[in-house]
């Protein structure tokens, strides 16, 4: 049954933020206490608001960090020990691995913190406080305005208010958006920027089932790996240094021995990326018949390239497991998005809710002189926008997958930067970024990805869309793309790393000279001058006309459903989302069960397999059942499921109990529901988690790291 709460008024807009059902809704920790809590109680937390989140002591809020930018991590310890996803942690792990230090194959574990590696551009970051700005935010802000003039006057509030904001010295702040521009929230952070490696299982475990379990349920992968913060002597953050000591948090996390049974309460806190739950239907038509489909085609030929090359050659492997890993996620997450918003219809349930809305709005003359003719100024716009959308992807997809491209553009950003004086600094992030690329980088692989894409990109591009460039090219190279690429390749020296960045160490002036004349850079300034002259300019007047409409629409449901449960969309913020353990039923005949066990890791084990292999120690500790305290029922627990609703970004995020201990490890979400982004359906919507009972299991048992785990606090909640 759906609970609600009368709205609120927020800023000067009237903004309807009502209780969402237990399994559905992203919610800002600050505003539990009013909005949540009795819920949340209801359904078996034991916990206030207050020690979820609070800035007068410390609370859950305060072991929650975000990891790298792109994912979540917890502090598990006094000693600032992290923990996070393998796949968050990759990069790391890649970067310090060679052929005679394999960590991705073999894994990493520091005996003691001389052992721990620092990790060159990781942090992490704390979120202090979170302030409602609305009113200053928007103060000067009116109907009348254009978006750029509305922006502006936003843009000047909000570098205003981010001076004024009283802070320490060694913290910082941001402003972000919700629902649609129509309300503003002020976030105070502390970001440390000593974060060295400790642990990581070996890549059978940590991403065991790699591809084929990838987005899957029944889940078997042990996808954690442990950092610690350093700090200063005082605590406070400072750049890495030897003299650093481990960060003494406000919080940490307790751990639950006790698991979780089914209907449970949980609880997942971190930073979820991107939802875009109020859409218009023409949007989600457009993503499952349009966008999606051309992006996992791209992808199928890339990903079946690169897999090519990395099955032959372990350097490949090494310098490509990470490359490979971001392409095929996304992937096959579109697919399962396409599959989901199909399989419960997300368009229909979509138009019928609009032919709810306008019916509402035509009976009401105010709403109707407001917004009568709203939707069809949605629909015409994405009209629209569908062959620019597509245009669009396809130039992203391939360009971002071609390196040498990439490689260009960062040369372009030298070029423009000369004569300037940021030209030091950016010849310092050039040559930074270009040192990372070409330490994984590999010509060959790129040469066939230039082939097999550039193939697609031109075929895809309607009469006009080519520049001739492009298409002299194709008809010397007698539309062999394979050839093309040869003759694009063995044309340049920037596919040459060693002499790219021998020439960016002496005088640029003779690079960029040479750069200018190469004929991959004539094809590079053809294709992006293309681009943005028939698609990016027309597409970004579009998105701007869409975007200003979606925030009119927006407010519009929220004036015209006032019963309907409304909750911000994730935009990479602090989040609470809480449900419930259980399994589903994906389609006919079919059901899973809520947990999954070691039993599972040996059915699917297949010696030296690339995906399913299994570390002879672990099938050892298997045959004997040595589980040690971590075992249940002389069985040990691998992964679980639950109904919250997350997103990417909650990647590392804590599961937590009714009592607000750890008790799991989130990293994914059941493929059948991956379209929860656009559409949750508490039917097929699941998260996936790792127990935490298998992680120490890995740390103890298996990699005999006990050490880690004497830092940890662990509890048995169940007990009481």
């Amino acid at each position: 049954m759906i609970k609600y709460l009368k709205h609120l008024l927020v800023g000067f807009c009237l903004l309807i933020i009502t209780m969402a059902r237990a399994d559905e809704g992203m919610w800002l920790p600050q505003l539990l206490a009013q909005l949540n809590e009795k819920q949340m109680k209801s359904m078996g937390m034991k916990i206030s608001a207050s020690d979820i989140y609070n800035i007068n002591k410390g609370s859950l809020k305060d072991a929650i960090v975000s990891f790298g930018g792109f994912c979540t991590g917890e502090v598990i310890s006094s000693k600032g020990l992290v923990l996070t996803n393998h796949h968050c942690g990759f990069d790391a792990i890649q970067n310090h691995s060679t052929l005679d230090n394999n960590y991705i194959r073999d894994g990493f574990w520091a005996r003691n913190n001389g052992e721990e590696i620092p990790n060159k551009g990781l942090f992490v970051t704390f979120i202090v406080r979170i302030d409602d700005v609305s009113k200053k935010v928007l103060s000067g802000v009116n109907g009348s305005m254009s978006e750029s003039e509305r922006q502006s006057t936003i843009d000047k509030n909000i570098a205003a208010l981010r001076k004024e904001t009283k802070q320490e010295n060694y913290q910082d702040n941001f402003v972000r958006a919700f629902f649609e521009g129509n309300q503003y929230f002020l976030f105070v952070t502390e970001t440390y920027r000593d974060i060295r490696l400790v642990g990581a299982p070996p890549s059978s475990v940590g991403n065991f089932g790699k591809d084929s379990d990838n987005w899957m349920w029944p889940r078997h992968t042990g996808d954690f790996s442990m950092f610690r913060i350093y700090a200063g002597k005082d605590n406070k953050p400072a750049e890495y240094s030897a003299d650093n000591i481990p960060y003494t948090p406000k919080k940490s996390l307790s751990i639950s021995l006790d698991g979780v049974a089914e209907n449970d309460f949980t609880m997942v806190f971190g930073f979820p990326g991107r939802t875009m739950q109020y859409l218009h239907s023409s949007a989600v038509d457009q993503t499952v018949r349009v966008n999606d489909p051309i992006k996992i085609a791209i992808r199928d030929k890339a990903l079946a390239v690169i897999d090519a090359y990395m099955r032959k050659d372990e350097t490949i492997k090494i310098q490509y497991a990470s490359k490979y890993a971001g392409i095929s996620n996304s992937w096959k997450k579109w697919q399962g998005e396409v599959l989901g918003l199909t399989k419960t219809d997300a368009v229909g349930k979509k138009k019928a809710y609009e032919a709810t809305f306008q019916k509402r709005v035509n009976a009401n003359p105010e709403w109707k002189n407001k917004y009568g003719s709203l939707l069809a100024d949605i629909q015409s716009a994405y009209d629209e926008l569908e062959p620019l959308g597509r245009s669009r992807d396809v130039f992203n997809e391939v360009f971002s997958k071609i390196e040498l491209f990439t490689i260009i553009g960062q040369l372009n950003t030298l070029a423009s930067a000369q004569g300037k004086n940021n030209y030091d600094a950016t010849l310092k992030r050039v040559k930074e970024r270009l040192e990372d690329l070409y330490k994984e980088y590999n010509a060959e692989v790129d040469e066939k990805l230039f082939a097999v894409l550039m193939q697609m990109f031109y075929e895809d591009q309607k009469r006009g869309m080519t520049p001739e460039t492009l298409a002299d090219i194709v008809k010397k190279g007698d539309n062999d793309f394979l050839k093309i690429a040869k003759q694009v390749y063995d044309n340049t020296d920037l596919d040459n790393g060693e002499k790219t960045l021998a020439e960016l160490n002496k005088d640029t002036k003779d690079l960029l000279e040479k750069y200018r004349k190469d004929k991959a850079t004539e094809l590079y300034a053809a294709l992006v001058t293309n681009y943005s002259d028939n698609v990016s300019k027309k597409l970004n007047e579009v998105q701007s006309r869409i975007n200003q409409l979606q925030r009119t629409y927006m407010q519009a449901q929220m004036d015209v459903f006032k019963e309907k449960t409304f909750y911000p969309d994730a935009n990479s913020t602090l989040r609470v989302t809480y449900g419930n353990v259980k399994g589903y039923n994906p389609r006919d005949a079919v059901k899973y069960d809520y947990y999954t066990y070691l039993d599972g890791i040996m059915e699917k084990y297949k010696p030296g397999d690339y995906e399913f292999d299994v570390p002879e120690k672990i099938r050892t500790l298997y045959k004997n059942k040595d589980f040690g305290q971590y075992g249940k029922n002389g069985k040990m627990p691998v992964c679980f499921i639950a109904m919250n609703h997350t997103t990417g970004g909650n990647s590392g995020s804590p599961a937590l109990d009714a009592y607000g201990n750890l008790v799991g490890l989130n990293f994914d979400r059941a493929w059948e529901g991956t379209m929860s982004d656009i559409n949750y359906d508490p039917s097929i919507c699941r998260n996936i988690m790792v127990d935490i009972r298998y992680v120490l299991f890995i740390v103890d048992k298996y990699a005999g790291a006990g050490h880690l785990v004497k830092e940890m606090k662990l509890v048995h909640p169940k007990r009481k």
